[in-house]
């Protein structure tokens, strides 16, 4: 087995690293550049995503005919960990949630003309997007099997009804992806479309207020009363939206993995420069063992979490899907972020509680990390389906060719 990356990935890497530290932690480090839901205000972000295309650092996931860096999955888990040592960090190198999936979705999915259409105005930065798929109940969340908006063929368009909620970057996205059912087929009875903002027949109800601090465009309630698409904007096929949600779920889960590293990572450098400095009872913190062990031990939980993302991109590097594997790395990663926040936070204590580092910002944010795309429970039930299937070859290894 082969753990190394190439020297021209490394470079990459610590270029993205010096980018990070230079250029986006002092605005972090500037509560004037938030805005009011928490994260970085738009005319502090515009001049960094300029630095970051100068620099050659721009959509580092997508092909170079495209416009990015034509990064593998195994790539991309090696930068994305280091853009997301500040909270700020994905955003500017534009490989931040919903856009990073929307956007190697379109890529991979899109016509030519759609392309150009909806794909190269989110690349270029110019708009945002948003995917448009949960609903609230009794409609489908985890089980796209309970899908409830629908969209009706009248000639060459559809017609959408139905309402979705907790749609990420709703507020400020001008491009969607909106998954509705066609027909009762159990199999071919979602379809997926795109629309612009712009279209009448739908609306946001409202911004939903959450625990922690949100993505630009937030968390949105949607309703459609009516929503006319033509077919040209149906991505793969009529029938394909299941298709279409697998293609774009999988790897999207695994780029919150890889970004949650980074912020996992940057929890343990906040406690462990703390923990170096701070005396108590004529002792160093970082001389108690009680603090060696917390931090000895988020050290191996991290590593274990890179394992299983690596070993997901690769396996995704090879074309396949990959699911037990996304969904093991989903589950530790998730809780080791929670952890390594609330870790960080108790080493630190009042100072960790306060707004003085980002781990506040860190530990809000990770609670929703157990949830998004897919709750814990739901990926355990994915693992416990492939062992039933395949036994003890659950744990076989690939041998090569």
């Amino acid at each position: 087995m082969d753990f190394t990356i190439s020297p021209q990935l490394e470079q990459t890497r610590r270029r993205i690293a010096d980018f990070v530290a230079e250029h986006i932690l002092p605005v972090e480090a500037d509560r004037g550049a938030y805005d009011a839901h928490g994260n970085i205000r738009a005319e502090r972000l515009e001049p960094l995503r300029d630095k970051a295309r100068a620099a050659g650092l721009w959509c580092l996931q997508l092909r170079p005919e495209t416009g990015g860096g034509g990064l593998d999955k195994v790539g991309m888990a090696v930068c994305y960990e280091e853009m997301n040592r500040s909270i700020f960090g994905p955003v500017v190198f534009n490989s931040a949630a919903p856009d990073d999936g929307n956007m190697m979705v379109l890529e991979q999915a899109g016509t030519p003309a759609q392309r150009a259409r909806w794909l190269a105005p989110i690349v270029k930065g110019r708009v945002r997007s948003a995917f448009a798929m949960t609903e609230p109940r009794p409609g489908s969340g985890s089980d796209p099997s309970m899908m409830r908006t629908t969209a009706e063929r009248r000639g060459d368009s559809y017609v959408v009804h139905g309402r979705k909620w907790f749609i990420t970057g709703a507020e400020e996205a001008q491009h969607f992806i909106l998954m509705a059912r066609t027909s009762d087929d159990p199999r071919r009875g979602l379809t997926a479309f795109l629309f612009d903002r712009d279209q009448p027949g739908w609306r946001i109800e409202r911004r939903i207020p959450i625990m922690g601090p949100e993505e630009h465009g937030g968390h949105c309630e949607l309703v459609f009363d009516g929503l006319e698409i033509g077919a040209e904007n149906i991505l793969l096929e009529e029938g394909r939206g299941l298709k279409l949600t697998q293609m774009r779920l999988g790897p999207a889960r695994l780029t919150h993995c890889m970004r949650w590293l980074g912020l996992a990572r940057r929890c343990v450098e906040i406690a462990r420069d703390y923990a170096e400095t701070r005396h108590g009872f004529g002792v160093r913190l970082a001389d108690r063992e009680s603090i060696q062990l917390m931090l000895g031990d988020l050290g191996m939980q991290i590593e274990i979490g890179r394992l299983l993302v690596m070993k997901a991109a690769w396996e995704l590097d090879q074309g396949r899907y990959a699911r037990k594997q996304v969904s093991m790395a989903k589950v530790h990663v998730a809780n080791l972020l929670h952890q390594a926040a609330d870790t960080a936070i108790q080493i630190n204590g009042a100072r960790g509680y306060s707004t003085d580092t980002p781990l506040e910002w860190i530990y809000r944010y990770a609670r929703q990390a157990r949830l998004v795309d897919g709750a814990d429970e739901v990926h355990k039930m994915v693992l416990n389906t492939h062992m039933a299937a395949e036994a003890r070859d659950f744990w076989q290894w690939d041998v090569a060719q």
